[in-house]
């Protein structure tokens, strides 16, 4: 049984999860964390979740569930994913990092930490996602430098981050496939007489608006066809499903960086 700690347990994902861990075989829900100040603190997680009292308390005493669990799961905010990195890397305990908008020192920690702890940290813990990942890779190589790429996604008008994590991590593996540095190749929005579209770009269009869970298009535009891989939520379960199953995998694991590519085997293929 693996005993799993959430943090950010009262927020939309941190709810869904309690749900998922609950129906999880070998998975046991042992914390729930918010930070100092939430008004969830005390309340009972189940009742937040909507699944029936459950008995766990959700606390702001992240060492102590620490010490309780044998991985967290960080589904939080950007600015709090420091402290579950440094708290995990203290107690020795495994981490899942499923929060995006992250700055490169909240990365650099993640880097660090991964030397001494198991670390899953992925863009998007969706499997759907993940085998996207993959086909990208098939796209851009079949395709290269004779199509125009353009990545759209859109997600709920709560989303503070843009664009997606998992927009950019899609845009940075067609890049890396076609050799091209997408900090310099990106185009975010365009506006105004831009001229004709310059090949080598990768363009990015942000969609914010009502309850979408996330969606996600990769167009590959040539002369006379197109190419789209397309990749649409519609539960928040599938990214809880994604995350809980690479808590049970990093059980036992040694110290290490890894990705959903690993936990889903699809790096093996490679």
């Amino acid at each position: 049984m693996t005993r799993i700690a959430l943090y950010g347990a009262a927020g939309r994902m941190g709810r869904t999860l309690v749900e998922v861990c609950r129906e999880t075989e070998g998975a046991e829900l042992s914390g729930a964390v918010e930070r100092p100040g939430s008004p969830f603190a005390g309340a009972d997680v189940g009742e937040l979740a909507g699944t029936g009292p459950l008995g766990l308390k959700v606390s702001d005493d992240l060492p102590a569930a620490l010490a309780a669990s044998d991985v967290l799961i960080d589904f939080s905010h950007a600015s709090a994913t420091p402290d579950a990195v440094a708290a995990c890397r203290a107690a020795g305990r495994a981490l899942v990092v499923g929060t995006t908008g992250l700055d490169e020192a909240t990365g650099e920690a993640i880097r660090e930490a991964a030397r001494e702890i198991p670390v899953v940290w992925a863009p998007n813990m969706s499997v759907g996602v993940n085998l996207c990942f993959r086909l990208l890779e098939l796209a851009a190589r079949a395709l290269g430098e004779t199509v125009d790429i353009e990545v759209i996604e859109a997600h709920h008008r709560h989303k503070v981050d843009a664009p997606s994590g998992t927009a950019l991590a899609m845009g940075r593996i067609v890049a890396e496939t076609l050799g091209r540095d997408l900090d310099q190749c990106a185009v975010y929005g365009r506006q105004g007489h831009t001229g004709e579209r310059d090949r080598q770009t990768i363009g990015f269009e942000t969609i914010r608006a009502g309850d979408i869970v996330g969606e996600h298009t990769v167009m590959f535009a040539g002369t006379g066809e197109r190419v789209e891989i397309t990749h649409r939520a519609t539960s928040r379960r599938t990214f809880a499903g994604g995350a809980v199953r690479a808590a049970l995998w990093l059980q036992g694991r040694e110290p290490g960086l890894y990705d959903m590519q690993d936990v889903l085997g699809l790096r093996e293929t490679s």
